[in-house]
This record gives C-alpha cells, sequence and structure tokens, in this order.
C-alpha cells in the first residue's frame, strides 16, 4: 500500500508535517489560468493526497488565479489540526499568462483576505510572498506580512524566490518560516539560501522539484533509479528528502496515478554512497 514515509519537519517549530508535501499548481487549467479540464478529478486528486499522509499542501492565489485555492477549499477540511495549508501573494496574471510582481502593501492584504475566503480557513497557516516586486521596497512587502501575523490572520510567513542576502533582511523584520525557491537534483544554484535555511532551521521548499525534462545529464540516475525499482523522477525526490533534513518538496500533479507514484519515492532509502554519486 501506498503511504507517505517521509520523515517530519516543524513549520516555524510548531506545525509538524510529513517532508513531502503536494504542490497544487497543476489542478488548473493550462497555463495555471482557468479551470482544469474535470474539476471533479481535481478534487480527487486533492482527496487521495491527504488518504496518501500528504499533510503538507502548496498553493498560490495566482495559481488560476484563485482557483487553485478555491478548490482546496472545496474538498479538504481545510481547518482540521493534522493539515497544514500554505499559499502566497505578490504575483498579477493575465490572459497571456504573464506573472507580474505585484509587492505592494495594499494589494498583499486584499490579497490575503481573498485566499482565506476560497481556502475557508482562518487564519491562514503559512503565507508566503511570492516574489520581491522591483517596484515595491522589499521591506515594506514584508513588513506587511509581518503585520498579517501580529493581527492573527497568518500563523506564519514563508518567502519565495529570496537571495540569501533578502532572506537576511527578512528575518530582521519577522521570523521567516520557510523559503520556496527553485531548486532540484539537476539544478542546484540556490544551494546557498538551502544552506542558510538549514543553519537557520528553517523550511526549505524547492519548486520544481522533478526537474522534467533536465533528469538526463544527472550522473548515474538511470543506473540508481534501475537498482531501487524506481523512475528517475522518484529518485530526484528521493534525493531532495536525502540531500537535507529541511527540505520540504512539493511534486504537483493532476493525474492520481502520478500523485502515487511521487508518494511512493518517500519510500526510497538512498544510500550515502548513492546520494554522494548524485551530488
Amino acid at each position: 500500500m501506498v503511504t507517505n514515509e517521509s520523515d517530519t519537519f516543524d513549520i516555524g517549530g510548531e506545525l509538524t508535517v510529513n517532508r513531502l508535501g503536494f504542490g497544487a499548481m497543476r489542478i488548473t487549467g493550462d497555463d495555471v489560468i482557468g479551470e482544469p479540464d474535470d474539476a471533479e478529478n481535481a478534487r480527487r486528486v486533492l482527496e487521495r493526497a491527504v488518504e496518501l499522509g500528504v499533510d503538507f499542501i502548496d498553493t498560490a492565489d495566482s495559481y488560476g488565479p484563485g482557483v487553485s485555492e478555491r478548490l482546496i477549499g472545496e474538498a479538504l477540511d481545510t481547518e482540521r489540526e493534522d493539515l497544514v495549508i500554505a499559499t502566497k501573494g505578490g504575483l498579477l496574471r493575465n490572459t497571456d499568462a504573464d506573472w507580474l510582481p505585484h509587492g505592494d502593501p495594499d494589494y498583499l492584504r486584499n490579497a490575503q483576505l481573498c485566499s482565506r475566503d476560497r481556502l475557508r480557513m482562518d487564519p491562514i497557516d503559512l503565507y508566503q510572498f511570492h516574489r520581491p516586486d522591483p517596484d515595491t521596497p522589499f521591506e515594506e512587502s514584508v513588513h506587511t506580512l509581518a503585520e498579517l501575523k501580529d493581527e492573527g490572520l497568518v500563523r506564519h510567513v514563508g518567502l519565495s524566490n529570496v537571495s540569501v542576502d533578502q532572506l537576511d533582511r527578512a528575518r530582521e523584520i519577522v521570523e521567516i518560516a520557510t523559503v520556496q525557491n527553485q531548486y532540484n537534483i539537476a539544478n542546484r544554484e540556490d544551494e546557498a539560501v538551502l544552506e542558510a535555511c538549514e543553519d537557520a532551521g528553517i523550511g526549505f521548499i524547492p519548486w520544481y522539484p522533478l526537474a522534467a525534462g533536465e533528469l538526463d545529464d544527472v550522473e548515474g540516475i538511470e543506473e540508481i533509479a534501475q537498482r531501487h525499482d524506481a523512475t528517475p523522477y522518484q529518485i530526484a525526490l528521493a534525493w531532495l528528502l536525502g540531500h537535507s533534513d529541511v527540505t520540504l518538496p512539493i511534486p504537483g500533479t493532476s493525474s492520481i496515478e502520478h500523485l502515487e507514484q511521487n508518494v511512493a519515492a518517500s519510500a526510497i532509502d538512498l544510500s550515502d554512497d548513492e546520494l554522494a554519486r548524485l551530488s
């Protein structure tokens, strides 16, 4: 039977989750715009994830926009104590499927209210600033999230797509529970950010964890996958879990079959030699 066998991490020192989570970007329409072709299937994927022991789900108001959050609110009991929902604010969308940074404090306050309504939760467990906005001072955006936490509207604050310097500056304003940056077995450009999170006990959420289309250049991954009767994508997830104790991979999918394959990766125990070879 497939079940989430990853070990746990305490987000913000108090929200204990299994480290292998679920990213809910792919339950929307094409280009992450609009409704999925089969909304009922999307709800079943979410329900199945929780059945398999996934208790950390990550989304954003820009996924749809609004669609992913709404489907989560419809499919799940988002206020149950054993389920942690994270969302993000700070990106605008349009019909060209652009991702436009918008970190204005008033906008973030409004976006948080909308997210809370769609997710049907009060407060939001983890609210993340989706991307620094070159037109808004970074500290102003972070101060807004700190105020939301002080007001009890969000429990914990996270960042996404930030540098080590931006993380340090944000930590002078508010306790940062997580950082979500692009990172995977084939792309480790943000290793320094991961190391900063390790030093501070901050959760590191690697987006694009499966490195789809980029695994061919990872030496040894095919051989190791065959050894474990697994796919290279499962090995990529197992590597993320084994590489650092603070990583919280969030593979996303709109398929129950792929979901189960991803969760099964949590049971793969890579040896030290295998981790070293892949690294």
